[in-house]
């Protein structure tokens, strides 16, 4: 099935608010709220580990939830509404905190956090599960994950500039930039984006499945786990993950700490790019080698610019510049591909068990994204408070060596370890194809 321009773009929109308010979450809240707000490094990285604890239950359910939802909008419609109210009125809380101090600061930190990722959950897994559902042409997947990870990419780009445009406002209005001046004004512009561009996507898109499967919870969950693809995919997938969310939890500290040079997030300008400029590229090399062995190589090239950056020191910024070029090109291979394998794989399940079961492998996918986020960033924030991290002041050698392994060399051993694992996942082109004619027969 071939989907339009608009029709892509619609359902794309959505993903633009969605990865803006990641950078914020992952890379700039820990630090905002360890020295600006006052909250405890160690605190911060506990409940951000324990949210995702959180998830791991939530995220499987709402996509249970999301399979089995009947009524005249749809399975996801109603869920993406839901979440999307419920989202942006958990960032309006989370960004612009009370003056509170001690155990109450950490109540309420905590409770925003946890409320955000739920509804971040509730929005998400049927968002994501209704892309696999639009079509089932091999290519034409990656052409609308593209559109969708493109307006991903755009929105971490605009969340990656967004403190240097709010800064250049308010010093045109003469008025004395501050983070919490800079999280109040993100605050106001995401939360309506994520409500305005998710209710019309419910308006344009149609959804194309509805069934209600008789299925129990625990019983359609580990029944995921008897798809051997999906098996492959999704190790792979998490230890990559994992890997390239210690150096998006850990820039801002690497860049102030280790290179010694301001302006961090000019580097997370370049990176995110460089990483919508090359993705028509992977889209085409894709076509022509397929997705697996693009993503492969896309690892490559991250590792190999990473594996430099542990070698650098203070004032190599153009250096890190380079090599942060090198591994953006990468970077938007490593969001599209994945995505679309796991959509060919969610056929294949549909060949094995004859239902159409998005929302328990979105919601186990979402799981590995978020659990290696949060190892990511509460294993890297605790390991710096061990090493002896202080808020605002020079740091010690422990924790700047430390800060170089989780940085740059801990990201180049994941990527080889999901590499050498992807190797053995067994979809191709001409195999999916067979896939979808085996299921047309069932079906007759």
């Amino acid at each position: 099935m071939r989907l339009s321009r608009a029709d892509k773009l619609a359902y794309a929109l959505p993903a633009l608010p969605l990865a803006v308010i990641g950078i914020p979450v992952y890379v700039f809240l820990p630090k905002f709220y360890t020295d600006t707000i006052g909250l405890d490094i160690s605190t911060i990285g506990i409940l951000l580990m324990a949210v995702r604890v959180f998830d791991a239950v939530t995220d499987p359910v709402i996509g249970y939830l999301s399979d089995k939802t009947p009524g005249p909008l749809g399975r996801r419609k109603p869920y993406i509404a839901v979440g999307a109210l419920g989202l942006a009125l958990s960032i309006l809380f989370l960004f612009r905190p009370m003056a509170l101090s001690g155990s109450s600061l950490t109540f309420y930190f905590g409770f925003w956090l946890f409320a955000l990722f739920f509804f971040w959950t509730v929005i998400t897994i049927p968002y994501e599960s209704l892309g696999p559902e639009l079509t089932t042409d091999y290519h034409e997947r990656t052409s609308l994950f593209a559109f969708r990870d493109g307006f991903l990419i755009l929105g971490t780009l605009l969340a990656a500039a967004a403190p240097v445009m709010i800064d250049a406002a308010v010093n045109a209005l003469r008025q004395d930039p501050n983070e919490r001046l800079r999280f109040s004004i993100m605050a106001f512009l995401f939360a309506p984006m994520i409500v305005m561009f998710s209710f019309y996507c419910i308006y344009r898109i149609k959804e194309t499945f509805s069934q209600d499967t008789k299925e129990a919870l625990n019983k359609g969950v580990l029944s995921v786990f008897q798809n051997r693809p999906f098996l492959i995919l999704i190790t792979a997938f998490t230890i990559s993950a994992f890997g390239s969310n210690l150096p998006a939890t850990l820039i801002l500290y690497y860049v102030e700490y280790v290179l010694k040079v301001p302006n961090a997030e000019g580097f997370l300008l370049i990176y995110f790019l460089t990483g919508i400029l090359f993705l028509p590229l992977w889209i085409m090399i894709s076509r022509k080698i397929g997705k697996k062995r693009a993503w492969i190589i896309s690892m490559s090239i991250n590792t190999g610019a990473f594996l430099g950056v542990f070698f650098l020191g203070p004032g190599d910024a153009f250096i890190y510049g380079v090599l942060v070029f090198l591994s953006g090109s990468g970077f938007g291979a490593g969001l599209v591909l994945p995505s679309s394998i796991q959509a060919d794989v969610i056929d294949y399940d549909q060949l094995l068990t004859g239902q159409r079961r998005e929302g328990r492998y979105i919601g186990l996918w979402s799981i590995a994204k978020k659990l290696s986020a949060a190892l990511g960033i509460g294993i890297g924030l605790l390991l710096l408070g061990n090493a002896g991290y202080s808020p605002n002041m020079a740091q010690n050698d422990a924790t700047v060596m430390m800060l170089r392994l989780l940085y740059a060399l801990v990201p180049c051993l994941c990527n080889i370890l999901a590499i050498l694992i992807i190797c053995f996942y067994p979809i191709t082109e001409k195999k999916h194809a067979q896939i979808l004619r085996d299921i047309e027969n069932n079906a007759d």
